[in-house]
């Protein structure tokens, strides 16, 4: 398990770990998982780090990745007979989940404008 640091849009950078389960991570699946997961991190500014856990369990592939962002830790995972497939599912399910975080975080911030403005 190496961390990975992947750059962000303000230049700053977040750690990418990826870590297998009864599986060795080659090179392919460690490109694979970081462009799947580019493209959901850049929907949110304030990534810390990611850590990324792919296994073997029997007939399935589980893949599984905490993102730690300011003021939460997001967990999702998912399962299937491909690891490929799981880890695109996985992807979806967090860009879904990281897209909720943001439209809560977004909606906070607009009701406490309103308040001031009312007050």
């Amino acid at each position: 398990m190496a961390a990975i640091p992947v750059p962000t849009r303000k230049g700053a950078s977040m750690n990418l770990n990826i870590t297998g389960h009864h599986l060795e991570i080659t090179p392919a699946i460690r490109d694979y998982v970081a462009s799947k997961l580019d493209r959901v991190i850049r929907h949110f500014d304030h990534v810390n780090a990611v850590h990324v856990i792919l296994s073997v369990e029997k007939l399935r592939q589980k893949a599984e990745v905490t993102v730690h962002v300011r003021g939460k830790d997001i967990f999702v995972e998912a399962l299937d007979e491909n690891l490929y497939a799981s880890i695109d599912a996985l992807a979806d399910k967090l860009d879904r989940q990281m897209l909720k975080h943001k439209e809560k975080k977004s909606e906070h911030a607009h009701e406490a404008l309103k308040r001031q403005v009312v007050d």
